[in-house]
């Protein structure tokens, strides 16, 4: 699934946007009073995210970006973009807030890269369900606030919550903080609806269902423009962080595989050999790591810490450090986890990048495996999560780079050793993720998005449908 490292741009895609047609596009959104970004700067920053993580999607997305940036106040110049885009038959690429790490909002062919970030409201909120809908721009750290003012939070959240938005989650990422309990992004039951923008020369607003939205969700935005999105939260849980430390890997491995098992209420599960442990910063009074120890970070309810205590010697760990959510100076501990892992690891030592392996069951043997042959090129960071109705442990080892080949040959690899991966090295929504075609994304392309304007160049089953050979 995804095993392939790119060596060129995905294809075919379109041609950028000549400078005539370009230029009466931007006319006519100025004739209606919407915001248009042209500077070098302006237009450089709609292409950024963390692809610089990943040496073999550098070259070939460093540079690439849109000609004419927008920043939508509200959702009557959404629907005046996509008309104007439709209407001239220039691409359009949307944009959060660039915390992606794959290249997922990338302009691969230039075009009208289209920021929501007037769309922010929390507009509406059922407070016997804890249903909610929030429109596509609104920050995922206002939004845990305003559901927590209420009683409940959102139930998955990147590292990077304090910057990423709604929709940039759903549409390009898959998990996070929070799947220890409630899985990925796209299993049912999260997103219950969204509104949706078509990019025609008359667009359409609609209201889909969840049944509908299934197909819009982790699809980069290549199959249609969300202004809103309905979705379930969860009751709000003080959560305690806590640092566990074991002096050997066995132990820590077995206990972050039990404790999911238990009677314990755990939003996060975090596992770092004390080789990584070493390069990350820690919270205000939580103790450095030496190097020799191995870290277990948890997010716990309160309740969890009479069971914890009493049984961690037996488990072979220690409680180093302890303070509630929100509480703590310095880092937060969430921030310590999944690709956050990989930023702070690399900040130390930039010839890093990572892999994303969903690992099989035991675990044991394929860590082991992967150990002996690839040695200190792997730095292991391992997440709990709920996956195939299962606890399993997700893998983002920081990978040391020696290059494609030794790159290819470690996919190859775990990929034998029967891990599933999702390639961080990838370009297509397909790659990066399901690892096949998804033939319901592609028919929401098709109803949606019938010129094929979305974000060209990121599904893979739209230029390989039978209607396009």
């Amino acid at each position: 699934m995804g095993s392939h490292l790119p060596e060129a741009l995905p294809g075919p895609l379109p041609a950028p946007a000549d400078p005539q047609r370009l230029e009466a596009l931007a006319q006519d959104l100025r004739a209606q009073g919407v915001e248009l970004l042209r500077s070098a700067g302006e237009l450089a920053g709609l292409a950024a995210d963390g692809f610089i993580y990943s040496p073999v999607l550098q070259p070939l997305l460093q540079g690439l970006g849109a000609q004419l940036g927008v920043r939508a106040r509200d959702r009557e110049q959404v629907l005046q973009v996509a008309a104007g885009c439709a209407r001239h038959g220039v691409s359009l690429t949307l944009r959060g807030a660039g915390t992606g790490n794959y290249g997922q909002a990338v302009p691969l062919a230039g075009g009208l890269a289209l920021e929501l970030s007037g769309l922010t409201r929390l507009r509406s909120f059922e407070p016997a369900t804890g249903v909610f809908t929030a429109e596509a721009a609104m920050p995922l750290l206002e939004l845990e606030q305003q559901l927590q003012a209420r009683g409940r939070e959102p139930r998955l959240l990147p590292s990077t919550v304090r910057s990423a938005t709604l929709a940039g989650y759903v549409a390009g990422g898959s998990s996070g903080i929070g799947s220890l309990r409630w899985g990925f992004l796209r299993d049912p039951g999260h997103l219950l609806g969204l509104e949706l923008v078509t990019l025609e020369p008359q667009p359409r607003l609609l209201q889909l269902g969840s049944a509908a939205a299934a197909a819009i969700n982790h699809a980069y935005g290549c199959n249609g423009i969300i202004t809103a999105l309905t979705m379930a939260s969860a009751a709000a849980v003080p959560w305690i962080q806590l640092v566990l430390e074991f002096a050997q890997w066995d132990q820590a491995l077995a206990a972050a595989q039990r404790l999911p098992a238990m009677a314990l209420v755990l939003q996060s599960l975090c596992l770092l050999e004390a080789p990584l442990a070493a390069r990350l910063p820690w919270p205000q009074g939580c103790p450095a790591a030496s190097g020799q120890g191995h870290r277990l970070l948890l997010l716990a309810a309160p309740d969890a810490l009479p069971v914890l205590e009493p049984l961690l010697p037996q488990l072979g760990g220690a409680l180093l450090w302890q303070a509630p959510q929100g509480q703590s100076r310095g880092i937060p501990l969430r921030e310590l986890t999944w690709n956050h892992t990989t930023l702070h690891a690399r900040a130390q030592e930039p010839g890093f990048t990572y892999l994303q392996l969903l690992l099989p069951q035991p675990e044991g043997p394929a860590l082991a495996a992967l150990r002996q042959r690839w040695g200190g090129d792997l730095l292991w960071h391992l997440e709990g999560v709920r996956g195939f109705g299962q606890q399993r442990l997700a893998c983002l080892p920081l990978v040391r780079w020696r290059g494609r080949t030794a790159l290819q040959q470690l996919i190859d690899h775990a990929l034998e050793l029967g891990c599933v991966l999702f390639n961080p090295h990838a370009i297509t929504v397909e790659e990066g993720g399901l690892g096949t075609v998804d033939a319901d994304q592609v028919a929401a392309k098709a109803a949606y998005d019938p010129a094929g304007l979305l974000n060209p160049g990121k599904l893979r089953g739209w230029w390989e449908r039978p209607s396009a050979q």
